[in-house]
């Protein structure tokens, strides 16, 4: 009966709603990242945004904003030093990635006083985001969700072979640039659940384990938001009982859930095998 009672306090709606949200976005977006291979690049841009978020306490502004703006120029900065040819892309992630904690610890050191919600955007805690949290992800998922439905036969396209899209008239450069915008937004507003530290987790590994069953990436986009849904749901029980970080909680259950589908689906081919 306890268990239940929880359901009646906002914070966990909040939670229900945003792993609901987050889930849906991160099904989208992430898929797209496994497909292309990107997920150094977006471990990167992670990173990177903890200058935007120093920057936001530093300047007295909204530090989810600042983040954004950071994340999205890093994106930019790294698809464009990639694209030269005189830089190699593991240095030209390696080099946002390290500016970006750089200059979010300076400006942390330098801002007066101490910032609390500085743990939940390093670690996440679910249980503590509000209503501006869920508009953010809200809009994002609607923007993502535009996105592929006008333009997914394009992305689909840039993601399996961008050389093959650009014989065929696609404007890959466009495309790519606005999907690592969109990444680099996706990234910002699932922080507060899952924190800089585990955020790429949420867009990989979902996608991870929708892949050991389909290789359709209309079907991994679709299996991947119940994973994820169903990833968050289970880590914020465990976080509840036990008294846990929930976003540490949820990538665990993620990943043991891979774990076990993947041990399951090798199982059931040995047993077939034989069977033959």
């Amino acid at each position: 009966m306890r268990d239940m009672e929880i359901l009646e306090y906002s914070f966990f709606q909040n939670a229900l709603l945003g792993s609901l949200l987050a889930s849906i976005l991160c099904g989208m977006v992430g898929t797209y990242i496994v497909a292309r291979r990107l997920v150094f690049i977006s471990g990167g841009i992670t990173h990177a945004s903890f200058g935007g978020i120093g920057l936001g306490v530093y300047l007295g502004v909204n530090p989810v904003l600042t983040a954004m703006a950071f994340a999205v120029a890093s994106a930019f900065g790294v698809e464009w030093m990639s694209r030269r040819g005189d830089v190699r892309e593991d240095s030209a992630i390696a080099m946002f990635w390290t500016l970006g904690m750089s200059v979010g610890i300076i400006c942390c050191f330098l801002s007066p006083g101490f910032m609390p919600d500085m743990p939940s955007f390093l670690f996440g805690n679910i249980l503590t985001i509000g209503m501006p949290d869920l508009w953010l992800l809200a809009a994002v998922a609607l923007v993502a969700g535009l996105v592929f439905v006008f333009f997914y036969r394009q992305i689909l396209s840039v993601s399996f072979d961008s050389t093959f899209a650009r014989s065929q008239g696609l404007p890959v450069s466009i495309i790519e640039y606005g999907m690592m915008a969109l990444i680099a937004l996706t990234i910002v507003s699932t922080l507060r659940l899952v924190g800089i530290v585990l955020a790429i987790s949420l867009l990989t590994i979902p996608q991870m384990t929708a892949n050991l069953f389909t290789f359709s990436m209309k079907r991994i986009i679709l299996a991947s938001m119940a994973i994820g849904w169903i990833d968050c749901l289970v880590g914020l029980a465990i976080s509840y009982h036990w008294n846990v970080p929930s976003g540490a909680s949820i990538i665990f259950v993620s990943i043991l859930f891979y774990v076990l589908l993947k041990t399951i689906k090798w199982v059931a081919g040995k047993l077939l095998y034989k069977g033959c």
